[in-house]
């Protein structure tokens, strides 16, 4: 299917207000159980959209356009929405907060190892990456919300509302925020270790000694070990800062599950100390997830862009915070791209699936992982054409073998991929009860999104061509497995509807899933918002046929009396002289559109002579 970024997102604005308003109250349900992270997603789905696409505002009353009215008339018309949803946001607010701080639960999203045991409700609380990732993009989005709706109400009461919910939403940030710092780990490992051996077999490749791939990975990694050891406010144990700075060391960076244990409390100025409350002490083991580590690099960005520096929605010591988090946020972009793409050869990315190193789990989810952190390094530095090509291809493998471009085999273990998807341990969490595990089921929009990602950086038109093509597909393969019955009906997630082959059981709706179809629409505005890609040969050939139609315009302009302005001779000659005029105008940006306009104003150009009787060219008038 084309992607229609708007209408595919009204869609599901439509598919989210049917499900959540009742009589025009907000009801979250309790399917599956509260969690942050959910109901951080489910109001995703609805503020993200509207705070990063300008047609789609819900801010201010008088801009909001009559379909988006109408497609969420469920929540009342386009005076009451934003009211409905401050009310909304204010809940979510007080829902996620305890007596002395925000909390991140996981809630039901956490499963116990061993499906026999159950979860304390303490592990059931424990905050995890996901929830501090989607608050900071919850949280920057409703900041920019009120910030607009306020200066659009005169009504006392929703003033004093938004002055509530504008203090709760920053004080929920700024725990996010503290708690990305205190997620974030170095893990230094000895070469001879199993781990370490495992990562020189992963960037050896069966080509290259452990020799040569630690001397390999010491020229390579230099520079940024350097900035890590070296870096006061990345705030590292000075035994892992030690380790790091002894050359014969290997180091993984990235984001733990959740607040690393013995992590340091990240120091604030006493009036956010009371706000945020006591900084929970940590529990997970400073080991880097890919997957945990893709999610705070998707929401870190948040902080920095255009939008938030614009509106200025962080006060000097969320800039402060988000500095340090920007300096993680490149470090570990750098360190998987390099990852990703070490040696000489084949790149290790192309080797699928990726083998972890610690746990030693294989999968396209972890390729797939490792090729988000790749897209997002390609985007901060303006890749090369070589790099680009290369990812494509990845990206292209990864469909295939995931089976969303090619067709199952009997008992094909692809299908692990979506359902029941792929599960990760989660180390540490049975310090305080039964083993726990995560499991991502989101192999296919995460590939969407990483494929639109990619497209609006390509400009190259045969690259750009096969990933809006890929693009193409992979919607075709998500739109169909939205829910057609029962609770949650246009939105996600039927895996059985196009693997039959998987247990047609009835799933409980997947707000994870909605919200990362929300974010690839959101995307696909972005690349379309873009301009197209310049051809240069179709420049050049614009520009023969602009100098051809005017050379011949200007001509016909000196043989031929000027006819009288209200004619249709004369206004012929007015739209020949607008079309050449555009033509111009078009040629750097839009090649294509001037060589369409420049050959139609030589067809006109034509007619005019043929209806004159003249013969080929001017050579009879």
């Amino acid at each position: 299917m084309q992607i229609k970024p708007r209408q595919n997102l009204l869609e599901v604005w439509q598919a989210v207000a049917r499900h959540s308003f009742v009589d025009g109250a907000w009801e979250w349900g309790a399917s599956g159980g509260r969690s942050s992270v959910a109901d951080a997603e489910r109001l995703l789905c609805l503020m993200y959209p509207a705070t990063e696409i300008t047609a789609l505002r819900l801010d201010d009353p008088d801009t909001t356009q009559r379909d988006v009215e109408r497609t969420l008339r469920a929540a009342g018309d386009s005076s009451e929405v934003p009211g409905t949803l401050v009310k909304v946001l204010t809940d979510f607010m007080e829902q996620h907060r305890g007596d002395e701080h925000p909390t991140f639960a996981g809630g039901h999203y956490f499963s116990a190892a061993d499906p026999e045991e159950e979860l304390t409700k303490e592990q059931k609380e424990l905050g995890v990456v996901d929830a501090y990732s989607m608050s900071v993009t919850l949280c920057l989005a409703t900041l920019g919300f009120l910030k607009v709706y306020q200066g659009k109400t005169q009504r006392a009461s929703t003033l004093a509302q938004i002055e509530r919910l504008r203090e709760a939403t920053s004080a929920r940030l700024t725990a996010a925020m503290v708690s990305l710092l205190r997620s974030f780990t170095v893990n230094v490992v000895d070469v001879s270790s199993e781990q370490g051996q495992s990562l020189t077999r992963l960037l050896g490749q069966g080509r290259l000694s452990e020799r040569q791939v630690v001397q390999r990975f010491q020229e390579r990694f230099k520079p940024l070990r350097a900035v890590i050891s070296e870096s006061v406010t990345l705030g590292l144990d000075s035994d892992v800062t030690d380790e790091l700075r002894n050359e014969n060391r290997l180091f993984e960076c990235g984001w733990a599950w959740s607040l690393v244990k013995g992590a340091p409390e990240i120091e604030v100025e006493p009036q956010t100390a009371q706000a945020i409350g006591k900084q929970p002490p940590g529990v997970a083991r400073p080991v880097p997830y890919l997957y945990f580590t893709v999610v705070a690099l998707d929401g870190i960005p948040d902080l920095f862009s255009e939008r938030t520096l614009v509106l200025g929605l962080l006060s000097p010591e969320q800039q402060r915070l988000a500095d340090a988090l920007r300096l993680r946020w490149e470090i570990t972009q750098q360190y998987w791209s390099a990852i990703a793409r070490f040696g000489d050869g084949v790149w290790p990315l192309e080797q699928i699936p990726w083998r972890t190193t610690l746990q030693q789990l294989e999968s396209e989810y972890f390729s797939l992982s490792v090729a988000s952190i790749l897209v997002h390094d390609l985007v901060r530095r303006r890749a090369t054409d070589d790099d680009l090509t290369r990812t494509v291809t990845v990206m292209e493998r990864l469909a295939e073998r995931g089976r969303i471009t090619s067709g199952m085999t009997r008992d094909d273990p692809a299908i692990g991929l979506h359902d029941p998807g792929i599960t990760l341990p989660l180390l540490g969490s049975e310090a305080v009860g039964p083993a726990m595990k995560w499991t991502m089921s989101d192999f296919s929009a995460q590939l969407l999104k990483r494929t639109i990602q990619l497209c609006s950086l390509s400009r190259n038109i045969a690259s750009q061509d096969r990933l809006l093509r890929l693009a193409e597909d992979i919607l075709d393969h998500l739109w169909q497995r939205r829910i057609t019955e029962g609770d949650g009906v246009g939105l996600w997630d039927h895996v059985h509807a196009v693997y039959p082959e998987t247990p047609d059981r009835r799933r409980p709706l997947s707000w994870s899933m909605t919200e990362r179809v929300t974010e690839c629409m959101v995307a696909a505005h972005a690349l379309y918002d873009q301009p197209p890609i310049r051809s240069a040969e179709l420049s050049q050939q614009a520009r023969a046929l602009i100098s051809e139609a005017a050379h011949l315009f200007g001509k016909e302009q000196m043989q031929q009396p000027a006819p009288a302005p209200k004619s249709p001779q004369g206004e012929e000659i007015k739209g020949i002289e607008a079309d050449l005029r555009r033509a111009r105008r078009l040629v750097d940006e839009q090649p294509g559109t001037a060589y369409a306009l420049a050959l139609g104003v030589l067809v006109r150009l034509d007619a005019l002579v043929r209806a004159r009787g003249g013969g080929s060219g001017f050579q009879g008038v």
